[in-house]
């Protein structure tokens, strides 16, 4: 239970988050059945997790915002490439790592410096891809951390929270008013919730934002679903999961929780204050053993262990991204290519 202290805090955050905002406040309707978004995103079923960053340039998964911008070095970036993979692999989407946690954006962003204009390689990335995924006909959904180690590095700092969370959401805005004019956007995919108690994140200004830039756009926060006993317990995995648990983060539209497979039969509805919500999970798993590029990992793993999951994350109206890491010449392996297209013909896709 929340006690007095943190609901006050609660209370002028909230406060605080409506003074850079003046979006309409929009939540999901509360409904057994899949709304009309939600079937749409059920429908695309299958779609690729793109990692690339400063992460790719250091063999390292999680950076912490020191690294230089000029190490961000790709020889270039075959965007066209990248969303023809997904696209030849029987994919219907793209979800581009936006920002991760070391927090180095691949978009010129004007809210800060620690992007890929200040880089060794300044071509926008979030456009590139934006721009190809509507030349090629496949939808494009954002990974955005919420943790940023660079510009909230200290998140025990309540203080802190007012200035980052106004930082996060006018960099949201910027993602989305960017992407939209080439494309629809039609999933963010959002990190990192775990390293601040659930109250200190403006969810409801987020979501209430994205639905007025993107009504089309459904957002996720991982580990989406809390326990009974402490809704900001973390992790609840998949499998212990249950119908009418709490929605950790609300308003959200549909469940994470990476590396995890849903469980059979998998839980569709879940609770926000007394409301009953459905929502659908999404898988996601990495092609080899790492999310971003790295040197030593050129190894995919064998495609029925790949069909195998397709089949049980897809099942149950689910759906699966399946991560590739390009690397730092910009494009995606060779090797990630064919084991891609073996999977595509094993799964008939």
């Amino acid at each position: 239970m929340i006690n007095k202290k943190n609901t006050l805090v609660m209370m002028l955050l909230a406060i605080g988050s409506y003074t850079f905002g003046q979006s309409k406040v929009h939540v999901p309707a509360s409904s057994t059945q899949p709304s009309k978004y939600q079937l749409e995103q059920i429908k695309r079923k299958y779609g690729m997790f793109v990692h690339f960053g400063i992460n790719t340039f250091h063999n390292e998964e999680w950076t912490d915002g020191s690294k230089p911008a000029s190490s961000y070095n790709p020889t270039t970036i075959d965007a066209k490439q990248w969303v023809a993979t997904a696209k030849n692999s029987g994919m219907k989407y793209m979800i581009l790592v936006a920002k991760h946690h070391d927090g180095f954006c691949l978009w010129d962003s004007k809210y800060t410096e620690y992007d890929v204009a200040n880089s060794g390689n300044k071509t926008n990335v979030v456009e590139a891809i934006a721009k190809e995924c509507e030349k090629q006909g496949i939808r494009l959904g954002l990974y955005y951390s919420l943790w940023d180690r660079k510009e909230n590095g200290n998140v025990k700092d309540v203080k802190a929270d007012f200035a980052y969370n106004k930082y996060m959401l006018n960099q949201i805005n910027e993602l989305l008013e960017l992407t939209q004019k080439h494309t629809k956007v039609v999933e963010l995919w959002l990190d990192g919730g775990w390293e601040k108690e659930n109250y200190r994140w403006p969810i409801q200004q987020l979501y209430s934002n994205v639905k007025q830039l993107a009504p089309q756009c459904q957002v996720g926060v991982n580990w989406t679903v809390g326990s009974p006993k402490n809704v900001d317990q973390h992790p609840v995995l998949p499998n212990d999961q249950q119908e009418y648990f709490p929605i950790r983060y609300f308003p959200s539209d549909f469940r994470l929780g990476d590396p995890y497979l849903p469980k059979n039969p998998d839980p569709k509805l879940f609770l926000n204050q007394g409301q009953v919500y459905y929502m659908p999970f999404e898988t996601t798993v990495v092609l080899g053993k790492r999310w971003f590029y790295h040197t030593d990992d050129n190894t995919p793993r064998p495609v029925q262990e790949l069909a195998d999951m397709y089949k049980k994350a897809t099942a149950q109206d689910n759906i699966l991204i399946l991560n590739v890491g390009p690397n730092r010449e910009g494009r995606v392996k060779d090797t990630d290519v064919e084991v891609l297209q073996k999977l595509k013909v094993n799964l008939g896709l």
